[in-house]
C-alpha cells in the first residue's frame, strides 16, 4: 500500500464529510478531551502543514511542552477563519506530504482517528478502505509512540468482525476494526462498539 496515497483519500474523504456538517455541529464537544470539532480540525490543518524543522523550533519555544505547542497551533490555524474556510484550508493540504518527525503510517492513523474523533462523537463511524485502517491497527498494536496503545492492549485479544486482523492472546475485545483502533488510541467511548471478555479491561487502561 502506497502509505501516502492512502493519507490523500482520506483526507479528501474527510474534507467531503465535514462540509456536509451543520453549523451546531462544529461546536460540539469531540472525542479528544477538552477540543470541539472545529479544534480537531484545526488540529489536522496544523499537522499537515507542520515540517520537522517547524516541529523542533516551536517545541523549544514551548519550553518543551507538547500540549502547549498544539494548543497554539490550534489557536493559530482558528484565528479569523469561519467552518467553511476550515474545509477550504484542509482540503488545500489533501496532496500535502509535510509533517511533523514519524512514520507516514502515524500521520495516516492521524487522519483516520482524528476524523472519527469527530464524526463517532457526533453518532456514526465513517466508512475508510479495509486495507488503511489494518495498517493503522498494525502501527498502533506495535507502539506507545504518545498514546501508549501497545501498553494498553498488552494481554488482550484484538478480533476484527469486518476485517482479517487479530492482535495479542488473552481475553478477547471483538468489533469494527476502526472501533478496536479508537479503542487502542483511549478513546474510551469506543469501547462501547466491543465485545468479549477484554472490554472491561480495555475500557480501564482508556
Amino acid at each position: 500500500m502506497d502509505t501516502w496515497n492512502a493519507i490523500r483519500t482520506e483526507r479528501a474523504a474527510l474534507a467531503d464529510a465535514l462540509n456536509q456538517l451543520s453549523g451546531d455541529s462544529w461546536n460540539r464537544p469531540s472525542l479528544c478531551a477538552g477540543w470541539s470539532v472545529r479544534e480537531v480540525v484545526a488540529h489536522l490543518i496544523a499537522t499537515a502543514r507542520m515540517t520537522p524543522p517547524k516541529f523542533f523550533g516551536r517545541m523549544i519555544a514551548s519550553g518543551f511542552r507538547f500540549d502547549a505547542m498544539t494548543a497554539a497551533a490550534i489557536r493559530q490555524v482558528l484565528d479569523g477563519h469561519d467552518n467553511g474556510e476550515l474545509v477550504a484550508l484542509y482540503r488545500a493540504l489533501v496532496d500535502a506530504r509535510s509533517a511533523p518527525p514519524g512514520p507516514a503510517t502515524s500521520w495516516l492513523g492521524e487522519t483516520i482517528v482524528h476524523g472519527e474523533d469527530i464524526f463517532r462523537a457526533l453518532g456514526g463511524y465513517r466508512e475508510h478502505p479495509a486495507d488503511h485502517v489494518v495498517a493503522v491497527a498494525h502501527f498502533y498494536a506495535g507502539s506507545n509512540m504518545l498514546i501508549g496503545a501497545k501498553n494498553r492492549i498488552a494481554g488482550l485479544r484484538l478480533r476484527a468482525t469486518d476485517a482479517t486482523w487479530t492482535h495479542g492472546d488473552g481475553p478477547e475485545a471483538a468489533g469494527p476494526l476502526v472501533a478496536l483502533v479508537l479503542a487502542m488510541t483511549g478513546r474510551v467511548v469506543a469501547t462501547e462498539d466491543l465485545t468479549g471478555d477484554g472490554v472491561p479491561l480495555l475500557r480501564e487502561r482508556s
